[in-house]
């Protein structure tokens, strides 16, 4: 599983908005002293620049008689050493409308955990595990047909169509699902469902990559994750009724279309990807979007930056699955698969399943409440990851999140295996288990996503996703498939042994092969990148 609201910035003093203005009559200003003010552009990278101004008459008049720029500057007061930054605030809407896909990403992993008794005994297949498993993995069955055809849809149509194409079938699929009065048609249900899912979790990182401004891509790009916790913690809110009520999983089946319509709804008043605006030929449109987003003064250059790509690379309007296998797409291409298998066979998908009978040792025994605790433990480490993750980099927090659940998981391993009491060891096994989740939320989750449409190239970056994405769902379900079978015949402690081997096989494998993105364009990365580049050779 792919996992970790409000975007979490610091907040400073007030910005002031100052208009300057040509005035071919200047009258004589008196200011006293000089003061110190911080400037910062209205554009995408927001580079901070300080400087002290003395103003003196003859001084002010000089620069009022100067050109102006054609875009207010805005000017923020230096106050106790913050200031208000608010450059991420335009595309924000875009990015929390997209996010919504990943929402029903984490609503649907969610809505079978408690309900899947009920509806096995109301469909008639109750105590037959194979089918009960099969209601559960067919849904990454159509993901992985998702994810595979994503890469196309995204080149001819751009996001925003792609988005709402992808989000018919999570809607025929819930409400098929909730009309259920067979086993077939569950199955149809959840198959439509993963089908919807496995585009859209595509989508988001790309999306969200070409939409933001450079300087908050990766806070911006953490509401993939959060929208995945905020879904499953909803998706356990609702489903403590089925306990009490066994037709209730039609309701939350039901509620599972409601988000897919608002996102429907709302891809129509969002933008569509400046980057692929060009690669389309719609130059006058893109430079609106940029304009809009990132600021007039960012147009140019990052027009010039696009044409450039272009030019050494061509569009990806008629790239094809080929490609993956030249360089430089050949070498994303591996990290991004071998990211998403390290980060399934680090044991996140079987410490989830596995916590519920963690938290039962220690007298948690209702299963609704125990994905609680670790849905909140996910959520608050996204919430750190946004705000680090454009401070500290994407390398250092994905090898300081593989770090953290080694660690985790040998803690878990010594509770297990070396009991110095039963409570000391549920209760240490309980801490191994959230910090685990908490460090994978806040490193491997969030950046896995983010940093593969970030190294790959304009030309393929759909059809990378679309392949990562593919070894994600592999890679998933075979975890799921044999992690009881494997605690059955070796126990815990090997078993999580090995996640914690894998863990820092992770870290070292992030250390020698994740270059640092931050900061930077994708324009200026995917150029560092291609030696065929003519800016990659300056």
């Amino acid at each position: 599983m792919r996992e970790a609201t409000v975007l979490h910035k610091p907040v400073g003093p007030v910005s002031l908005i100052l208009t300057i203005c040509q005035n071919p009559k200047p009258r004589p200003v008196s200011i006293p002293k000089p003061r110190t003010f911080r400037l910062c552009s209205s554009s995408s990278s927001q580079r901070s620049i300080k400087f002290k101004v003395s103003v003196s008459k003859k001084r002010l008049s000089q620069s009022q008689t100067e050109k102006p720029d054609s875009e207010n500057l805005v000017l923020q007061e230096k106050k106790s050493g913050e200031d208000i930054d608010l450059g991420w605030v335009p595309a924000f809407p875009h990015v929390l409308i997209a996010s919504m896909a990943n929402f029903l990403f984490g609503y649907h992993i969610g809505v079978m955990n408690g309900p899947i008794v009920s509806i096995a005994r109301e469909l008639g297949f109750e105590g037959n595990s194979i089918i009960k498993g099969l209601v559960v993995s067919i849904f990454i069955a159509g993901a992985f047909i998702g994810s595979i055809t994503s890469g196309s849809l995204v080149d001819r149509l751009g996001c925003r169509r792609t988005f709402q194409i992808a989000t018919i079938p999570l809607i025929l699929g819930a409400i098929i699902g909730a009309q259920a009065h067979s086993l077939d048609q569950i199955l149809w249900g959840r198959f439509l469902v993963g089908l919807g899912i496995g585009v859209n979790t595509v989508l988001v990182p790309i999306y969200i990559s070409e939409v933001a401004p450079t300087k908050y891509r990766g806070s911006l790009g953490t509401l993939c994750i959060i929208g995945t916790c905020l879904g499953i913690i909803a998706s356990l809110l609702l489903g403590i009724p089925t306990e009490d009520d066994p037709h209730w999983w039609r309701i939350m089946l039901y509620v599972a279309s409601v988000p897919g319509f608002i996102l429907t709804l709302g891809m129509q008043f969002t933008v569509d990807s400046p980057r692929w605006l060009c690669k389309a030929g719609r130059l006058d449109d893109a430079k609106a979007v940029m304009r809009s987003l990132w600021g007039e003064l960012e147009v140019d250059k990052a027009i010039e930056e696009f044409q450039l790509v272009i030019k050494n690379d061509g569009g990806d309007l008629d790239s094809g699955w080929l490609e993956l296998l030249v360089e430089p797409h050949s070498r994303v291409a591996f990290i991004g698969g071998a990211l998403f298998v390290l980060q399934q066979f680090a044991g996140i998908n079987g410490v989830l399943y596995f916590s519920t009978l963690t938290f039962q040792d220690v007298g948690i025994t209702s299963g609704a409440f125990a994905s609680l605790y670790v849905g909140i433990t996910n959520f608050a480490g996204a919430l750190c990851a946004s705000y680090l993750i454009d401070k500290e980099g994407r390398r250092k927090l994905l090898v300081g999140s593989y770090l953290g659940m080694a660690v985790s998981m040998f803690l878990i391993v010594c509770a297990i295996s070396f009991p110095i009491n039963e409570d000391f060891s549920h209760n240490l096994s309980i801490l191994g288990t959230l910090m685990y989740i908490f460090t994978f939320s806040i490193g491997a989750g969030p950046v896995t996503g983010l940093i593969i449409p970030e190294l790959s190239s304009s030309r393929t970056r759909g059809k990378i996703m679309g392949f990562s994405f593919s070894v994600h769902w592999v890679c998933n379900f075979l975890v799921g498939l044999f992690f009881l079978d494997f605690v059955e015949k070796f126990g815990v402690g090997p078993v999580y042994t090995g996640f914690g081997s894998v863990s820092l096989l992770s870290a070292l494998f992030a250390y020698y092969f994740i270059m640092e993105t931050k900061g930077r364009t994708l324009e200026e990365i995917e150029m560092s990148l291609n030696p065929n580049s003519q800016a990659g050779d300056k």
